[in-house]
């Protein structure tokens, strides 16, 4: 006889469901506080929104323990700092609770990775945000790790920079070119006024998007600052956080000497990410929103390994 107080599982009582094998199942949109362990800034505390999944490789059950997941989540980010060697413990512990169903895992923790930045010449200094995410997926006990971040800069087209000096150029000529003695002071003042500068090149905010695998073998603290200021240390124009009229000037000053269109930008970011061995893989979108169209600028690179990223577009910024 049925006990009329236990409850019912129709995963297990139904049978009236069809066969077959999944290549995932679980659950997205998972809000969830941790702790980060960042090589260089040690921890910080960071909200997650975390997907998680198991395949189903046993085709006569109808579904997996979704509550399993989350509970794991939930017990390993309250005790242990978010590191490579957490995560493998996670995923070895969904595949482990769902022994006879599963043999893969996946989890990917999307988060806002907030960094102080000083200002470019003065003492000020604020916070910028990069968005950032961690996945990390164990296939048949092969476990991988991947660092994806997104990270903000300034460029300034060459091609406009090359056509507004030739309107500097024309408005000299037209100006002074008929002086036959011009002095310094002449040709200063000259400069100082918009009718000298009558042009400037166009430029627009971009935002360079960098996945990178990491060595499964050295994953206690996740590189995350050290990427993002590898990044900006070759791009030389991060966006900005305090400004006052000194970082401003000094900015439109590494604007002008480091004229950027989209393959620039993209070949740059590729030779700093050859010539780190830290980096297993990595695929590369960069992407200039345009002041000039009402369209954006891309370029895309992978490193090239076999069996590694492909150079899929993958979803843009705009």
């Amino acid at each position: 006889m049925t006990d009329p107080h236990s409850m019912p599982d129709v995963s297990q009582l139904d049978e009236r469901h069809q066969y077959a094998t999944l290549d995932w199942v679980g659950m997205s949109g998972i809000h969830l506080p941790t702790l980060l362990t960042d090589s260089l800034q040690g921890q910080s505390r960071i909200n997650t929104t975390i997907q998680a999944y198991v395949n189903l490789q046993n085709p006569a059950s109808r579904g997996i323990h979704m509550s399993r997941l989350y509970l794991q989540l939930d017990q390993l980010l309250a005790e242990k700092p978010l590191n490579g060697n957490s995560l493998r413990t996670l995923l070895n512990g969904f595949v482990s609770s769902h022994e006879g169903l599963s043999s893969h895992a996946f989890v990917e923790l999307a988060f806002d990775f907030l960094v102080r930045r000083n200002a470019l010449k003065s003492d000020n200094s604020g916070w910028k945000a990069y968005p950032a995410s961690i996945r990390a997926e164990s296939i048949n006990g092969t476990f991988t790790l991947e660092l994806a971040v997104k990270v903000p800069y300034s460029s300034t087209c060459p091609a406009s920079a090359a056509l507004a000096r030739q309107l500097i150029q024309q408005a000299f000529q037209q100006k002074l070119g008929n002086s036959n003695a011009l002095n310094t002071e002449q040709i200063l003042e000259f400069l100082s006024t918009t009718d000298g500068i009558v042009a400037t090149p166009h430029s627009q905010r971009s935002v360079a998007q960098i996945k990178v695998r990491l060595d499964a073998d050295s994953t206690n603290a996740l590189p995350l600052t050290h990427l993002i200021d590898q990044i900006e240390s070759v791009l030389k124009t991060a966006v900005q956080t305090a400004v006052k009229r000194e970082d401003e000037q000094e900015f439109a000053l590494l604007n002008g000497q480091n004229l950027l269109f989209c393959e620039d930008a993209s070949r740059r970011i590729q030779s700093l990410l050859d010539s780190d061995v830290s980096y297993l893989d990595y695929w590369v979108r960069v992407n200039h929103l345009e002041s000039l169209h009402a369209h954006d600028a891309v370029a895309i690179v992978t490193k090239r390994v076999a069996g590694g990223y492909q150079p899929i577009p993958g979803p843009g910024i705009s």
